[in-house]
């Protein structure tokens, strides 16, 4: 909501980035080595199936694992449910340089993250969140330990004793409800072990930049039917820029330290009780930027205001499971997560005038979920859920204040108050096994959400009260028709539905235009999950076409373009692709790969660009067309890249007395994207494209690994995201040494 208006207050800068390109000699080969990989599992089909009924100890060892997923309620197997999904446990996190949420786009197909500061667009086949505000939710939601967490900010958690990472693309309305119209990222921390002795691991690393970090955990067993686990994460490092002009804060100086506690209880074969209970404390020093069309290098920045990034949050989790006689499982998951935000940061990202943004947000999120689970056995299973959820965010008084210059109400943007949020859904699914390996799968979910604004706003002098509500409501579904074609082979077909609420638009000048509202998604998908080689290659196949259907978006009030205001295009985007994934596994030889292609086209769609606001109206659907009015028609959708492709290639090398050591290979490629429906590459709208490779060479001697490691290995200087006319690079070339202790 406020981060928005940041966009209209401002002088109106174009939005974008630059990073270096290469050729497309090099992405015709990885596209050659793709297929021929891929090729090679789908090839071996017949003799996958006529494998011997029993392997050796060391056959089964080079076998790909069963990989769980956990996204309905359940635990199944991946290869065996009807959702694309990138599955990784804490070990493939390690070994894919996956440290944070914005890693996810270098493993996993038809993923972006656009990371703008304490804020994140994080999208999935090209859906997800295009508006930087608080009342455009996001549609890609992140699960922790069963419990959504905040949506969109307070996104920079690092992954340390993580259990795994499912990354579930598609919409997910069923189970996830409201937020996932691109799909959802379940991160599972390790459990404690009750009977399982003192055990855990320690890890220290030293690198570039001055990075000194620490994280570890311990197991600790207090009796027969109850363990404790205690994990922490700590690293400090310097700044990746060269600042000049800086007046105030601390340019970039990572200073982060994060805690868990975890407890088990099971009194009894039915019962068992979690407890976990996180807290970080998350300072970025700031997110320094320039204008998105400079030339310079971007972590080369003047600026001349106050910059400052700090996060500071709690999350409690309690899980209650009981299982009845008849195997019926009841199950609890309630949540409580409080936050603070402090983001300070130069608007014209230069040290010509004072232009300046600082706010202090405050978010608490309450959530309860039931949820009644059959057993997983039987022709027939389902689950009945139910959720209720509150959000409020706080804007203190004198905390969210923007200054053309700071210094006088005349050029001063002030706004205080509160938005509170509420949402409440029942949901269900069933499984029904039919005959030949066939079944079919019914599911749906009716959420009802509402949201108010209590704001006050002083716009430079001038009194503005804000003070609205609206209500949403949306109906869910998936039908699913699955056959497992035998013990090697899995397909699957379904339509499902996605949507995300609407939202407020706050008053900019005319009194306070109307609220914008849900975006919808309907997915048609069919897939293809495969095993081959007796187990040493799995695949997924999948093919997708989505209908979208009122995108949020910002541009120019139709009646009259000189100020901004968000609504919805009145015309669907199409949006269609595939994607492919492949684990092979031989011997010591290990290689992981996906590919995303996709396609987006809006409809017809005119609007005025905010940056270059005119008088002339121009009606979202009837326009008329003009110079400032566009038909924005076969447009490509936000941060949509059209190509995604990672793959990962290691082996591990057996040396004396046990010791391993092991090189591996990771690389990403995201193509490029835009960052505005008007695609005015004059004006910065362009992202290009990133490629990221990454290694590792890990020597194992006993219970002690040291490993070598680096990221961005090219030193590519890519625009990470752009806000507010602002570009914000990504990481640069990072390397060092990491000591791990396993006991």
């Amino acid at each position: 909501m406020f981060r928005t208006w940041m966009e209209a207050a401002t002088p109106s800068p174009a939005r974008a980035g630059c990073a270096r390109t290469g050729g497309k000699s090099w992405k015709i080969s990885v596209l050659w080595a793709t297929a021929s990989m891929l090729s090679l599992g789908w090839g071996c089909a017949a003799a996958a199936e006529t494998a011997a009924p029993a392997a050796s100890e060391d056959a089964r060892a080079a076998q790909v694992g069963e990989v769980v997923v956990t996204a309905e309620r359940r635990n199944t197997n991946l290869q065996t449910t009807p959702i694309a999904a990138t599955v990784m446990s804490g070990a493939d996190l390690q070994k894919k340089g996956v440290m944070t949420v914005e890693d996810l786009q270098f493993a996993a197909p038809a993923v972006t993250v656009n990371n703008f500061g304490q804020g994140i667009d994080f999208n999935i086949r090209g859906i997800g969140k295009g508006e930087h505000n608080s009342q455009t939710l996001i549609g890609v939601i992140t699960y922790r330990d069963g419990v959504a967490t905040f949506p969109g900010y307070f996104t920079g958690e690092p992954y340390y004793d993580i259990a795994r990472v499912e990354v579930l693309r598609g919409p997910q309305g069923t189970f996830v409800g409201q937020n996932a119209t691109g799909g959802a990222v379940f991160v599972t921390t390790n459990d404690p072990t009750i009977g399982g002795g003192y055990s855990g691991y320690a890890m220290g690393q030293v690198g570039n930049y001055a990075d000194v970090g620490a994280q570890g955990a311990v197991n600790i067993p207090v009796s027969d039917t109850f363990a404790a686990r205690l994990a922490f994460n700590a690293e400090r490092r310097d700044s990746f820029y060269r600042v000049t002009g800086v007046g105030f804060g601390d340019p970039g100086n990572l200073r982060e330290a994060s805690a868990r506690l975890s407890l088990l209880w099971k009194p009894t074969q039915a019962l068992s009780v979690s407890f976990k209970t996180d807290y970080s404390y998350l300072d970025f020093g700031a997110y320094p930027a320039d204008p998105v069309l400079a030339t310079n290098d971007p972590f080369d920045i003047t600026a001349n205001d106050r910059m400052l990034a700090l996060d500071r949050f709690v999350r409690s989790v309690l899980k209650v499971d009981y299982v009845f006689g008849d195997g019926v499982t009841l199950r609890s998951v309630t949540g409580y997560q409080f936050g603070i935000s402090k983001y300070f940061t130069d608007l014209d990202g230069t040290d010509v005038g004072h232009s300046t943004w600082q706010d202090v947000y405050k978010e608490r999120v309450f959530s309860q979920e039931l949820n009644l689970i059959s057993p997983d056995k039987g022709p027939v299973t389902w689950v009945l859920g139910a959720y209720y959820q509150t959000d409020k965010a706080v804007f203190p008084p004198g905390d969210l204040i923007i200054g053309l210059p700071l210094g006088s109400p005349f050029t001063e943007y002030h706004m205080e108050g509160s938005n509170p949020k509420r949402t409440a859904a029942v949901f269900g699914q069933a499984s029904l096994d039919l005959s030949h390996g066939f079944q079919l799968q019914l599911g749906a979910r009716y959420s009802d959400s509402r949201t108010t604004d209590h704001i006050r706003i002083a716009q430079y002098g001038a009194p503005i009260a804000d003070v609205q509500s609206q209500s949403f409501n949306s109906f869910a579904s998936k039908v699913s028709l699955n056959w497992t074609v035998n013990p090697h082979h899995f397909l699957y077909a379904f339509v499902a539905t996605g949507y995300k609420p609407g939202g407020l638009n706050l008053p900019v000048g005319l009194g306070i235009p109307a609220p914008f509202r849900q975006e919808k998604v309907t997915s048609y998908e069919v897939g293809w999950k495969a095993g081959f080689l007796g187990g040493r290659v799995r695949t997924q196949l999948d093919a997708y076409y989505n209908d979208y259907r009122n995108f949020q978006v910002a541009i120019g009030y139709p009646a009259f373009p000189i100020f901004s205001i968000e609504l919805n295009t009145p015309s669907p985007t199409r949006i269609y692709g595939m994607e492919a994934q492949a684990e092979a596994v031989f011997g010591d030889l290990s290689i992981d790969a996906g590919i995303g292609l996709q396609s987006s086209r809006l409809g017809t769609f005119y609007a005025t660009d905010p940056r270059a606001a005119s008088g002339l109206p121009c009606d979202p659907a009837t326009g008329p067309a003009s110079v400032s009015c566009i038909n924005l028609d076969g447009k490509r959708q936000t941060y949509a890249p059209n190509f995604t492709f990672n793959i990962g290639v290691q082996y591990a090398f057996r040396l004396d007395d046990g010791d391993t050591l092991t090189p591996r290979l990771n690389f990403g490629h995201v193509s490029e994207q835009w960052a505005t429906l008007f695609e005015n590459a004059a004006r910065g709208d362009r992202v290009e494209a990133r490629d990221i490779l990454g290694g590792q060479i890990a020597w194992r001697h006993g219970n002690l690994i040291t490993t070598l490691y680096g990221s961005n290995l090219t030193d590519q200087h890519y625009v990470a995201a752009v806000n507010s006319g602002l570009r914000f690079v990504g990481p640069p070339r990072q390397f060092g040494v990491r000591l791990t202790k396993v006991f």
